[in-house]
């Protein structure tokens, strides 16, 4: 979950779901699960972090070869990068942090952007089970190499928390419908073909 983004929705929208996140990764760390934070490409900017730095004290282990998996196209057309915004920017990086609205405990957490890593991060303390959450499901929840798509290649089990995601969906494209809507064929996509998912109660123990 970046500080910023190119498509100012996009930004907006995040940074709620940063905030409703904030309350379930301290629930969740409170109760002894391991929390890995992945802002894609900011790495130099958490270079000095002990989050960061308790990666490298982590022994790699080589992920088994990827299993050959049937990849369907989504149910959403994102080809125009998605942005809902009247007018559209340009796309380029506005990103250079994770959103500070997410703690990120320098004495437990780690922070990274490979996939090898977290998975030998799971491997190192016995962990079998990954949650995803964040944003965006059509985008960097499915296709980095620590998110879905590569986790279930590498037969790791794995989950969407289902109600801490988003996705990059214009309704002016296919199937023109909100974006929510869109949002939400996404993640029966996901369902059908990739993962199971829960929604943040179970992780809350709410009801």
């Amino acid at each position: 979950m970046w500080d910023d983004h190119w498509c100012p929705s996009a930004s907006k929208r995040c940074a709620e779901l940063a905030k409703q996140a904030e309350p379930v990764l301290k629930a969740c760390r409170e109760r002894g699960m391991t929390i890995v934070h992945c802002p894609s490409d900011t790495m130099p900017f958490y270079k000095d972090h002990p989050a960061r730095k308790r990666v490298a004290d982590v022994k790699k282990v080589a992920p088994p070869k990827s299993k050959d998996r049937s990849d369907p196209p989504l149910p959403v057309d994102d080809t125009d990068g998605g942005c809902d915004d009247e007018k559209p920017a340009k796309q380029f990086k506005a990103w250079s942090r994770q959103h500070a609205a997410i703690t990120i405990d320098e004495k437990k957490d780690y922070i990274t952007d490979n996939g090898t890593e977290v998975y030998s991060i799971m491997k190192e303390k016995g962990i079998d089970t990954l949650l995803v959450l964040g944003v965006h499901t059509n985008m960097c929840v499915l296709n980095r190499t620590f998110a879905i798509k590569q986790m279930v290649k590498w037969d790791v089990r794995t989950l969407l928390v289902r109600d801490l995601t988003d996705a990059m969906y214009n309704p002016k494209m296919k199937p023109f419908v909100t974006h929510d809507k869109g949002t939400q064929l996404i993640i029966e996509h996901i369902e059908k073909h990739w993962c199971p998912t829960i929604e943040r109660k179970s992780l809350l123990g709410t009801k």
